[in-house]
């Protein structure tokens, strides 16, 4: 059996950037511009926004890089969280993420997509319902048979958003199909917008979702090479990336659809793509969301079964036979954590199955900003410390921003948040059962080896 020093270390500054921009870039960025533009009614206000959350996600990507280079592992928050509060608290987030949340995610970008894929190409009916389930499982054969090929699809589709997305901004300026008179006035807000705090708040929510993923690049640490090296690079290097993608796209939306004239996130679509392209806008338009949701799609596929490969080898208790331990093995061929591959797979797909994504999404996002900002909070818990410039300012202000969205949260939907804690801790007596499960197992071995 190999271990996972003995797999290698096989993705490089390429591949693990792709991870941090491929999952923040992705439906988000063709759906979200329009409603905060419509929502806030201020050109300087969206470029504010964006620029705000940009500072405290470039704050967070700070921390996690330390954290990433000093716990160099697969697992990402799980392996931080463990070092910085106990096995209970990090056993929390892996069951958020392992079985209740990027589950949840991969069902509802894989059903997004279809949609889109639809507008490229004729489908038949029983395509078109079984489309879904086929893309999961798409992804979940390339994660199991090796990470190099896996990781090489992951990278080919993310860098490839940036010139496709470049393109975009590109060809409306060039075009004419953009004018700057569409963006003004630049200060005043615009009649009809919503009222300023709520629209603020809103906006400010969207724009953390849409930068959400960032961290992803944590989980797969254990396959860098290089890692005091490459991660540096790829959390900020990813984060700068997107944030300019964001701006840039996010004027050119606007300055080619007037404001005024937005009526829905959907709707937008068609209208900047029959804007610039006429007739063919909506299947060009389609074309690029579905390499945008494809990329973010295999990242996540890449990421969430290092976190059940990280929290098995943690929770399985001196390697007695446990219902955990079978996760946190590696494939003897391959090399992957092929077994927790096909349980992110088959969660997704039974998400899929029963159609709760869109209720499991709403109830987890509080508890996932809860979780980043306590990843944050373990730099002022580790034994050696952190002697960066930075340090303690980017822990603060990332603490100061995720409280701030937690409380916008808990204000907006109350009942949803405080009932995706209630899941979230559900998994104490999940994880009282495992353990004790072990402990029995132990002493029943213990009985028969002194019979």
């Amino acid at each position: 059996m190999r271990t996972e020093q003995q797999a290698g270390r096989q993705m490089g500054v390429w591949a693990a950037t792709a991870v941090v921009t491929g999952e923040a870039i992705s439906l988000g960025i063709f759906l979200t511009p329009a409603g905060m533009a419509k929502s806030l009614g201020s050109s300087a206000l969206l470029g504010a926004v964006w620029c705000g959350m940009a500072v405290i996600t470039l704050a967070g990507a700070l921390c996690f890089t330390e954290l990433a280079v000093r716990f160099p592992q697969a697992g990402g928050e799980y392996v931080y969280l463990r070092q910085g509060f106990g096995r209970r608290v990090a056993f929390l987030y892996g069951w958020m993420a392992a079985v209740v949340m990027y589950p949840g995610v991969a069902a509802a970008l894989s059903v997004g997509t279809v949609p889109y894929v639809q507008a490229l190409l004729p489908l038949p009916a029983w395509l078109v319902k079984s489309m879904p389930a086929l893309i999961l499982l798409a992804l979940g054969a390339m994660n199991y048979f090796g990470t190099r090929v896996s990781s090489g699809v992951m990278t080919a589709l993310n860098w490839l958003k940036i010139p496709v997305l470049g393109g975009l901004v590109v060809w409306a300026l060039v075009s004419g199909h953009a004018a700057a008179i569409k963006l003004a006035p630049f200060m005043e807000r615009r009649a009809g917008s919503d009222p300023l705090v709520g629209a603020v708040a809103g906006a400010a929510i969207s724009a953390f979702f849409c930068f959400g993923g960032w961290w992803e690049a944590g989980k797969i640490a254990g396959e860098v090479r290089d890692p005091p090296r490459t991660l540096p690079i790829a959390f900020t290097g990813g984060v700068l990336v997107v944030t300019a993608i964001y701006l840039l796209v996010s004027f050119a939306f606007v300055a080619v659809v007037p404001m005024e004239t937005i009526q829905s996130n959907t709707a937008f679509v068609a209208q900047f793509g029959m804007a610039l392209f006429g007739e063919a806008g909506g299947r060009i338009l389609s074309a690029c969301v579905v390499l945008c949701v494809l990329g973010g799609l295999m990242v996540l596929s890449m990421a969430v079964p290092r976190v059940t490969y990280a929290l098995a080898r943690e929770e399985s208790v001196d390697g007695q036979a446990s219902p955990l331990l079978v996760f946190g093995r590696l494939h003897p061929l391959f090399g992957t954590p092929a077994n927790a591959v096909l349980l992110q797979t088959g969660v997704a797909l039974a998400v899929l199955g029963i159609g709760a994504f869109d209720r499991i999404l709403a109830f987890i996002i509080f508890s996932a900003v809860v979780f980043l900002a306590l990843t944050a909070v373990t730099l002022f818990r580790v034994a050696e410390p952190v002697q960066r410039w930075w340090y303690p300012l980017a822990p603060v202000v990332f603490l100061i921003g995720s409280g701030v969205l937690a409380a916008m949260l808990l204000l907006h939907s109350p009942w949803p948040s405080l009932l995706g804690a209630a899941v979230v801790l559900a998994g104490l007596p999940m994880r009282w059962l495992l353990v004790r499960g072990d402990r029995t197992a132990q002493v029943a071995s213990a009985e028969t080896s002194l019979s």
